[in-house]
């Protein structure tokens, strides 16, 4: 049996840090990790009998911290980048650096001894100011590994003692404190290289943080406390205020205007308007009423309401969507997998090239002064740090910026499936129409549509819903009836053998006698003759056929409306080059009403469940890829089977759990703006390996050829890690 574990990690500094660790963690047996460097966390899946201790003492044993992440009501912890230990180094640094490169630089200023005035300044900038290089080199050495920061804290730490040496070799030769100019030192290339990382690391920093912040922010949307109503003395109740994690399912909370809803429940007293847009980014309040679904972490603007917790603690809808853009940033598609395995092995590359260059200057040319500064030039300009960077931090940003949208992405593979997406096959009731119906019309008599109401009463399909609010309304203009036919949900009691036929209908016994009703090919299937013309088919109604006792009774008629956007939605779609599939259950002539009216060209009607994941296998056997969309139990299977499933908010678990994307709205519009999304993410991430790799191919030989210094590498290292991560945060801007 398999579990997963989050891990918190401390000490990582870049790719070949991520790299090192997962490596230690996936030669663990029956371990599989991925290690996210923007989050500082590791998402691990264990399937054999270690421990959470096991875990931990591997990252250890890799040179680095591990604990294991705790979860709170509210979803996942995450972890505050905080730049300010870094703030002191880098302004230390910086005031001590600019008198280093200035004196250095300038010739005119080379007063006598002005290099031990240098080399006396650069001492604390090269060790305390580089420390958290030095550092993360040690424990990397510790664990038998080299990353990119062995890279730079060898290049500052050669540099810098060559220069040291050089004073001293001067000094035997007996030039005491005036050196001449042919003892060359490099104090102000490893105090330059110091200041420019620490710039890098401080922006990296920051924009971490806001790379997560709209995860942070939707962690922070949680109530903390809620007024639970507690049973008193005799038949009074008193309201206790408890901690957000002491509720449990079933208590009674009360939510007054003003107030956050503490959890997800159920209206049990009440009326009120909930502002749901820091969940669905919708403005406008949804009006609750008796028996109404609410969402924890949206606030009450008008009445007082009683809520019957049904669910707490990470099994919230707001757990669940930190959880899944939690998920989401710390996985990683194909393209950053193959980064990861380069960046891996480069560093003991770049270590082979740097030696090379030394020695091919020194042997080819006998300057071996040149030499060591083309070779420190390499180390430098060669540190990857932006690759490690450049998918985790759009990841990052996308995720947290779909949060804010209502876009929820299961993770990176999701993204890259949105590439190849070419035909989007999509349900009819509830994503494209309302899914709120209303009873048109029957055939049927007054006892047979009470019969065909009380059947449909065990259902909570819109359908059955439709028709019971009918029934009801008609029992409560005809009381008389009412008492003699059991109208709607009042003789409930009375249904026994109840079966739901998926994507069929429903059968029963009521009052001894068999009852059938659904669709009339259903109905056909048991061997009844359902027999009816096309012109007695109300334009665009769902029709529902009755049989009791074998015997066909009438057909009733039900519609719902097309929700609003579904046309803007399917046009843009289009706009994008995807096909439109509308895939429905409904009759033929409901669907083409449908799809008339949105455009749609291709209809598959009358389809079952089973039917359902039959037609995306047929599309996919054509070669096109498809995404399925859609919200009920009965798509579960077609949404895991697509390419790419896309859930919509009001829908099942269990569609939610099959799909890839889920829609914290139902609002059509919000399909293709998950596409675009995505695609903009990728094409993002693409970006920013080609110009990370492009960098280091392209600067590698420059440097080698010693037509760089090790100042201006370090500056254009800095840059590129930088410029990846200014290049991701444009995804804030994402409309």
């Amino acid at each position: 049996m398999s579990r997963e574990v989050d891990l918190d990690i401390t000490g990582m500094t870049c790719a070949s840090c991520s790299a090192r660790i997962e490596k230690k963690l996936t030669r663990l047996d029956g371990v599989s990790a991925e290690v996210n460097l923007p989050l500082n966390s590791a998402h691990v899946i264990v399937e054999s009998e270690l421990s959470d201790a096991d875990l931990t003492a591997a990252v250890e044993k890799a040179g680095y911290g591990a604990t294991v992440k705790t979860t709170s009501a509210s979803g996942p912890e995450i972890v505050d980048y905080d730049p300010r230990h870094l703030r002191p180094r880098f302004i230390g640094s910086l005031i001590l650096a600019v008198p280093i490169v200035a004196i250095s630089m300038v010739m005119s200023w080379h007063f006598p001894g002005w290099e031990w005035i240098v080399a006396i300044l650069a001492l604390p900038v090269v060790t305390w100011g580089a420390w958290p290089f030095h550092s993360a080199a040690f424990k990397a050495a510790r664990g038998r590994s080299t990353t990119m920061d062995t890279l730079v804290s060898v290049g500052i730490i050669v540099a810098s003692a060559y220069s040291y040496i050089t004073l001293g070799r001067a000094v035997a030769d007996g030039y005491g404190w005036q050196i001449p100019a042919t003892y060359h030192v490099w104090f102000e290339a490893a105090a330059a290289i110091t200041v420019f990382l620490l710039i890098g690391k401080l922006t990296e920093d920051r924009a971490k943080s806001r790379a997560t912040a709209a995860l942070k922010a939707l962690l922070g949307l949680g109530a903390r406390s809620a007024n639970v109503l507690r049973e008193g003395t005799g038949d009074t109740r008193a309201e206790v205020q408890v901690p957000i994690d002491e509720l449990v399912v079933g208590d009674v909370f009360i939510v007054r205007p003003g107030e956050k809803i503490a959890t997800d429940g159920e209206v049990i007293a009440g009326h009120s308007a909930i502002d749901e847009a820091m969940l669905t980014g919708e403005s406008v309040p949804v009006e609750v009423d008796l028996g109404d679904a609410v969402t924890g972490a949206t606030i009450n603007t008008s009445g007082v309401l009683e809520v019957r917790a049904t669910r707490v603690g990470s099994d919230t809808t707001l757990a669940a969507m930190a959880d899944l853009v939690s998920r989401a940033q710390t996985g990683k598609p194909a393209v950053q997998r193959l980064a990861d395995r380069i960046s891996a092995v480069f560093v003991p590359i770049v270590f082979a090239i740097s030696a090379l260059t030394l020695l091919a200057w020194g042997l080819i040319t006998g300057d071996w002064a040149m030499g060591l500064h083309a070779a420190l030039t390499v180390l430098i300009i060669a540190c990857p740090c932006a690759l490690g960077l450049a998918t985790p931090t759009a990841l990052a940003v996308s995720s947290g910026r779909g949060s804010q949208l209502g876009i929820l992405v299961s993770g990176p593979e999701a993204l890259e499936s949105t590439r190849s997406i070419d035909t989007v096959v999509l349900d009819k009731t509830g994503t494209l129409t309302t899914g709120v119906m209303t009873l048109l019309d029957t055939q049927l008599s007054d006892t047979d549509f009470a019969v065909l109401a009380r059947l449909e009463s065990q259902s909570e399909h819109p359908v059955a819903r439709a028709i019971v609010e009918a029934a009801d309304t008609r029992a409560e203009s005809q009381p008389a009836k009412q008492a003699n036919a059991g109208l709607g949900r009042t003789a409930a009691s009375a249904v026994e053998d109840f079966e739901n036929i998926p994507g069929g209908g429903l059968q029963a016994t009521i009052d001894g006698a068999e009852v059938l009703a659904g669709r009339p090919d259903l109905l056909r299937e048991r061997g009844i003759d359902v027999t009816y013309t096309s012109d007695s088919v109300p334009t665009g109604a769902t029709i529902v056929a009755l049989a009791i006792d074998s015997q066909f009774r009438g057909l009733t008629f039900v519609s719902d409306e097309i929700k609003t956007g579904a046309a803007e939605a399917i046009a843009e779609l289009h706009s994008l080059g995807i096909d439109t599939v509308l895939l429905t259950g409904d009759n033929a002539q409901a669907a083409e009403v449908v799809a008339g009216t949105l455009a749609i060209t291709e209809i598959r009607a009358d389809v079952r469940p089973e039917g359902k994941i039959a037609v995306i296998n047929e599309l996919q056997a054509r070669g096109q890829a498809v995404a399925m969309v859609g919200d009920g139990i009965n798509d579960a299977a077609a949404l895991a089977g697509a390419d790419l499933g896309i859930a919509m908010g009001s829908g099942t678990d269990a569609a939610m759990a099959a799909s890839d994307i889920t829609m914290v709205r139902s609002d059509p519009r919000q399909i293709p703006l998950a596409i675009r999304l995505s695609r903009k993410t990728l094409g993002l991430i693409k970006g920013n390996l080609f110009w990370a790799f492009a960098y280091n191919t392209a600067a590698v030989p420059i440097a080698a050829f010693g037509l760089l210094s090790p100042m201006i590498a370090g500056a254009a290292m800095a840059f590129s890690s930088v410029f990846v991560v200014l290049n991701s945060l444009r995804l804030l801007r994402f409309r």
